[in-house]
């Protein structure tokens, strides 16, 4: 998460031009040499991040260095805002002053950082402001000085991306078929696909993928298939190959000439594998399994394909595992894909019981036997996690240390970290530093949430998560980015309109509780149903290190009917970036809360009894995305929301009572999304 944000920043530096934001321009001593050293060092610090966000998992001391360079970067962000935001404000003033409409301005979107050669003063206020920022700046460089000099302890290497990732375990075709339980339906599925002539296979061969998130099980029901006695029978060869990163075209063609009882060649040329592979397999029915496909570069593919369509005999299958749905499409396969589905339940506990109990007398695992449901019912029909669990309970022997286990959260167990969490980490390097970014900042939302598309995109867009690339819009590019998590098996249960269009998604369980795991310093989403929300704000405070201004996002679950709890300001969440409250009943926000927690970007009160909000919110300069949808007693806005120059998203469906909206909205030169629908009440 460190270096999309670090990209982020870098890209806000690089992108400094001049703005004269009045006739008269003035110069800060040194802003420009402070702001290109700042650069600089993060420049320096980025070529490892790559190693210490790997190592940050084993060793804590790296997860502190990361995290105040974090704070750090953070930090630079919020004086790059306020730059851009005095901006802002100037633009708007003058357009007013010419007489001409604010919302020309929006024609082209404005994001601008801190002026490498000048900063521009015009009023005295305005000139101890730019001060401040000024003097905001040295002290963030010098900080980074520190921390840059801190990165040698540490001995971190340069990484290219995709290497020296965790390790990969090798697989084969050998299966305890039983040790497996719920898979009888989609074997099936597979073996009729086998043996099925498809009208696709006019070149002799036919591509069958096998996509889902890993530990779902999909190298279990290939290796059921493979080693199907009918299937035994139907082909004449059958190669078992993991392939796996780096996907090596000799490698591959050399495990496919041993499969076949070949002789590979002595020379270390494709082409030579290539020819003998051809050979060896020649006129064949064939069935070739290429379990943990990875790459998705069409022209190494290719390199392999041709030979393989042009030997082999007609009725000859390739059958793959991946979890990446794009690589079903570059293979031209997805006609013939197989999603792995969720066990259920009761295979689960299957899964769980038979590691769990064995070797224990009965009257032991009857007594033990209630607790062992529920914590099989904690991996959600994930294969590989109820298989970890059941072999981490067959070493507890008594019911208290079964309940301890039922007790704690998932990510607290070690052996959840190290089996079931390390094939999710695969994935997750797998992905760009900036989807990643946007993947974690899933983990504000509860369990079993239903994401919306369009709004989870406009959060990402409020968060400052998507780059610019050339002409693409934010919103393209966020819609690329959900496609690809989609791809990849981190979202499901999708929802589509009716013209076959994804609009929604949830989060698989393990998953959630995965990417908790990676931001539990970060973001916190807590529950206060039957509680006293102070109390479990302050024990918050001291369980996750608030002190230490780590929480960035914060949801709050069933709050009860009354005002927002100002503990939260008091509880050092000074830092917060997303403030949301879900399935609550408040009714009132302070505007001394407001006053305190200035750095919000995002502000989503939606679903809950507001009847007013503080002309304080004009504080809040950072803020982009407001959700005030289905808060029924609302009846207007302060005219002060119109000086949010960086609002992009406003949210007001479902507001019946609703009457108004400030004249001034036309100021608002960044707004992109205004939602009203469902207020039937509004006038203007």
């Amino acid at each position: 998460m460190v270096e999309a944000l670090i990209s982020v920043l870098l890209e806000r530096l690089a992108s400094v031009t001049y703005h004269h934001i009045e006739d008269e321009v003035r110069f800060v001593l040194d802003a420009k040499k402070e702001v290109e050293e700042f650069a600089a060092h993060l420049e320096d610090i980025r070529a490892v991040l790559e190693d210490a966000e790997q190592r940050q998992v084993k060793e804590a001391s790296v997860r502190n260095w990361l995290d105040k360079l974090e704070d750090i970067a953070y930090k630079m962000d919020d004086v790059l805002d306020e730059w851009n935001n005095e901006i802002l404000k100037r633009q708007v003033e003058k357009k007013e002053a010419n007489g001409e409409n604010a919302h020309v301005a929006n024609k082209n979107t404005v994001c601008f950082s801190i002026p490498l050669y000048c900063f521009c003063f015009g009023q005295v206020s305005r000139v101890i402001r730019h001060r401040d920022i000024a003097v905001k700046i040295k002290n963030l460089n010098e900080s980074l000085v520190v921390i840059a000099k801190q990165r040698q302890t540490y001995n971190f290497q340069y990484l290219e991306r995709s290497i020296e990732l965790p390790e990969r375990e090798k697989t084969s075709s050998f299966v305890d078929t039983s040790a497996v339980f719920g898979r009888e339906k989609q074997k099936g599925i597979l073996v009729s696909k086998l043996f099925s002539q498809s009208s696709e296979e006019g070149n002799g061969l036919l591509v069958i993928p096998i996509v889902g998130m890993g530990g779902m099980g999909k190298t279990t029901l290939s290796q059921l298939a493979y080693n199907d006695e009918n299937v035994k029978s139907y082909f004449e060869k059958r190669i078992w190959v993991c392939v796996s990163e780096p996907f090596d075209e000799i490698k591959i063609a050399k495990a496919i000439i041993n499969g076949a009882k070949g002789t590979t060649p002595e020379s270390d040329e494709l082409e030579d594998f290539l020819q003998c592979m051809s050979e060896s397999i020649a006129a064949k029915k064939l069935l070739l399994v290429l379990d943990d496909v990875w790459t998705q570069d069409q022209r190494k593919w290719e390199k392999l394909e041709t030979p393989l369509i042009q030997s082999c005999a007609k009725g000859s299958r390739i059958l793959v595992t991946t979890r990446k749905q794009e690589i079903a499409i570059m293979m031209g396969a997805t006609t013939h894909m197989i999603h792995m589905e969720e066990l259920s339940e009761q295979d689960c506990l299957s899964i769980f019981k038979h590691t769990a109990f064995s070797g224990r007398e009965k009257f032991e695992s009857n007594e033990l036997e209630s607790i062992g449901k529920e914590i099989a019912k904690k991996c959600k029909g994930l294969p590989l996690a109820a298989k970890t669990m059941g072999s981490l309970m067959r070493y507890k022997e008594t019911r208290r240390e079964w309940q301890d286990v039922l007790d704690s959260k998932i990510w607290d167990l070690q052996e959840v970290e190290q089996q079931v969490f390390q094939p999710l980490l695969l994935s997750y390097y797998d992905l760009a530093p900036a989807i990643r970014r946007c993947l974690l900042y899933c983990a504000i939302f509860p369990k079993d949430y239903e994401f919306n598309k369009d709004r989870l995109v406009e959060l990402w867009m409020s968060q400052d998560f998507l780059n610019l690339k050339g002409n693409q819009e934010k919103k393209v590019i966020g819609q690329r980015f959900f496609g690809n998590l989609v791809m990849r098996s981190f979202f499901q249960d999708l929802v589509k309109d009716e013209d076959g269009n994804i609009i929604g998604c949830k989060m698989h369980d393990i998953v959630h509780d995965f990417v908790q795991f990676l931001t539990k310093n970060d973001c916190v989403c807590m529950e206060a149903i039957g509680t006293n929300i102070e109390t479990e704000l302050l024990r918050a405070n001291y369980t996750i290190g608030l002190a230490d201004n780590k929480i960035r996002h914060l949801t709050l679950m069933f709050a009860p009917k009354g005002p927002f709890p100002l503990s939260i300001s008091s509880c050092n969440f000074k830092n917060l970036r997303s403030l949301t409250a879900l399935d609550s009943k408040i009714t009132t926000i302070h505007s001394n809360l407001l006053l305190e927690l200035k750095c919000r970007r995002t502000l989503n009160l939606s679903h809950n009894l507001i009847k007013e909000v503080p002309e304080e919110i004009v504080e809040l300069v950072h803020l982009r995305y407001i959700d005030f949808s289905f808060n029924p007693f609302l009846r207007k806005l302060p005219n002060a929301v119109c000086d949010l120059y960086n609002l992009q998203t406003l949210r007001f469906v479902g507001c019946y009572g609703l009457q108004n909206l400030p004249q001034s909205m036309g100021k608002l030169i960044n707004l992109s999304h205004l939602y009203v629908s469902g207020c039937d009440k509004l006038k203007c």
